[in-house]
């Protein structure tokens, strides 16, 4: 096995970029929760993670791949490395960057811990996944958990001490939870009794803390059927009875043998085999559901951060690769006795990175403008400004979830490709790390998930509230590209693909409300795409728009500038145009497969 060559993971340059010249990051300052702040607090944090990421968990992604965790005598044992790695990662501060500060935390922006975590997912996804799920986890509790919860359960997890999931899918149901039937019944005690299975918990067991506390959607007794008579529940693998841990009933039944996110176990678990699994319930009661949304919708943005930090270790991979491997002469040189070129001279080899260096940017740059929309939501204490930021980041999440999944799983084919033969070898990382991409789609909703979500709720909520919002800030952003000398083709482009996907959301959204919702929702995965496209074209002119404000401040940084301008022509040039065919499939209902019978397969 060849060492691991140093990697950058993502680019500093870039994320200084995307955070200083293109959302400027540091107008959140201004904001009375983050005012004992400032982008050098924020600096600390980034460089941080940047050197753990590098220096620690690098360079252990190719033991975790190879060496997964095993089950043995009903318990999960993970890679030894786990004890060092997690007490390490959580010293960070990562597990509440974001909270405030009397849960320990250092109240920090989402736009921070956000990138901070792309670097971590980068170095080794399936280590960060212990961390981000507890966040999570804990988050959830803090924000609809009884003071005794919270002190039971949410603080441990805050601590580190313990590690959390989230225990939704069971294997009759997947991913339509109105079918969850797990079931909750009251105990005397106050507390509840759980029965039931859950498959699919990534983190379900481990050893390298004492805990695990699954937070777990079941049904309780004497509410309605459907996602309404859900309820939620903090279950602890272990229970405390006075100042002792014991066995709280919850059992491995399985291990899931995963292509990818080797270092993570994915777990089926049964609940109350023995009638003694104590829950503790979270939030009002049949409410279960809307709670979790918190969690979810956290988890969509990290799969999103995922698919980015995925697509960019390959990218950078790929590009140190061509730089170096020397291969064939220009088509037109005839010597054979000329030295051969780098592949990066040969222009096919150009071409996919450019491609993956478009993706990975402009995925990035999607997701710091969500959470800088979630941040604003959040924490101004303007009403109407959270509620526009707020309106702005619901729409954005299912986009920033699945086109860094969807898109980044092309970036990293490519940069297998870019390796040739070797980038089809174990021996080589970018087969690895296309094996952990492919989760990201499926992971936390499925795209025709979040494609029926964008087109069946988002985009059309409100009167289309959220899209006119959406309209806003590209029109803001068109006006500063203008400004900026950006091509004036690209502007034009923007303005009219913008005004045709709005005009094929009043269409499709008066086909829904005439009852025809089959035909309005039929090419809904390709309404997320085409949506997909737009949003990170939107991004790129912003990019192009900064790219051009700092050539003309002549401060050096040319080449990196150029290649910016270079990526957001190749998106305008390739990508944008695509968006009218997308919406005439839409348009029209094209029915080729809603026709197809199951019988002609």
């Amino acid at each position: 096995m060849n060492a691991p060559r140093p990697n950058a993971l993502l680019s500093d340059r870039d994320v200084d970029f995307q955070l200083d010249e293109v959302v400027r990051v540091s107008a959140l300052c201004a904001l009375p929760a983050f005012s004992e702040h400032s982008r050098e607090t924020f600096g600390l944090l980034l460089d941080s993670a940047r050197r753990f990421a590098r220096e620690v968990l690098y360079p252990t992604y190719r033991t975790l791949d190879l060496e997964p965790p095993t089950f043995k005598d009903g318990r999960v044992h993970v890679h030894p490395l786990m004890r060092e790695l997690y007490p390490r990662m959580v010293e960070l501060g990562m597990l509440t960057a974001t909270r405030p500060p009397e849960v320990g935390g250092q109240q920090l922006p989402l736009t921070i811990h956000a990138v901070a975590s792309a670097y971590l997912m980068a170095g080794n996804l399936s280590v960060y996944a212990y961390l981000g799920l507890t966040q999570g986890a804990a988050h959830l509790l803090e924000a609809f958990g009884t003071p005794e919860v919270k002190a039971a359960f949410m603080e441990p997890l805050y601590r580190g001490e313990w590690t959390g999931t989230m225990a939704l899918t069971e294997p009759q149901a997947g991913s339509s939870l109105a079918d969850v039937r797990t079931r909750a019944t009251p105990a005397p005690d106050g507390t509840w009794r759980l029965q039931g299975s859950k498959i699919f918990i990534s983190g379900g067991d481990q050893d390298f803390t004492e805990n695990v506390v699954h937070l777990t959607l079941a049904r309780t007794e004497g509410l309605e059927s459907g996602t309404k008579g859900i309820s939620l529940f903090a279950v602890p693998a272990r229970r405390l009875e006075g100042k002792t841990l014991v066995d709280n009933d919850v059992r491995v039944a399985g291990v899931i043998h995963k292509i990818g996110w080797k270092g993570i176990p994915s777990l089926v678990l049964n609940y109350g085999e023995s009638g003694d699994c104590h829950g503790w319930m979270v939030g009002p009661p049949g409410r279960g559901l809307a709670c979790m949304f918190q969690m979810m919708n956290e988890a969509r943005i990290m799969v999103g951060l995922n698919g980015v930090a995925t697509a960019s270790v390959a990218y950078h991979e790929a590009v140190a690769y061509a730089r170096e491997r020397p291969q064939g002469r220009p088509a037109w040189a005839k010597d054979a006795t000329r030295p051969q070129l780098p592949i990066i001279e040969h222009a096919d080899v150009r071409r996919m990175l450019l491609r993956q260096k478009a993706i990975v940017e402009g995925g990035l740059s999607l997701l710091v403008a969500a959470a800088f929309q979630a941040d604003l939501a959040a924490h101004s204490p303007d009403e109407e400004t959270r509620r526009r930021a707020g309106l702005l980041a619901d729409l954005l999440t299912p986009v920033a979830k699945t086109f860094p999944a969807e898109r980044g799983f092309e970036s990293n084919a490519l940069a297998v490709q870019v390796h040739g033969g070797y980038g089809y070898s174990s021996e080589y990382l970018p087969e690895a790390w296309l094996r952990d991409q492919k989760l990201n789609s499926i992971h936390e909703g499925t795209t025709g998930i979040q494609g029926l979500d964008l087109l069946g709720r988002k985009v059309i909520a409100g009167g289309g509230a959220a899209l006119t919002l959406f309209a806003d800030a590209v029109g803001q952003s068109v006006s500063r590209a203008r400004e900026a000398g950006v091509e004036s083709a690209w502007c034009d482009a923007m303005e009219r693909t913008l005004g045709e996907v709005c005009e094929l959301v009043a269409e499709l959204g008066a086909r829904g409300m005439a009852g025809e919702v089959e035909l309005m929702l039929r090419h809904s995965a390709d309404f997320l795409e085409l949506f997909s496209v737009l949003a990170v074209a939107w991004r790129w002119l912003e990019q192009a728009a900064a790219a051009k404000e700092g050539l003309a401040r002549r401060q050096g940084d040319a080449d990196f500038y150029e290649g910016k301008l270079a990526a957001a022509q190749y998106w305008f040039a390739v990508e944008l145009p695509r968006v009218p065919l997308l919406g005439s499939l839409c348009r029209t209902g094209e029915d080729s497969y809603a026709r197809m019978k199951p019988e002609w397969f």
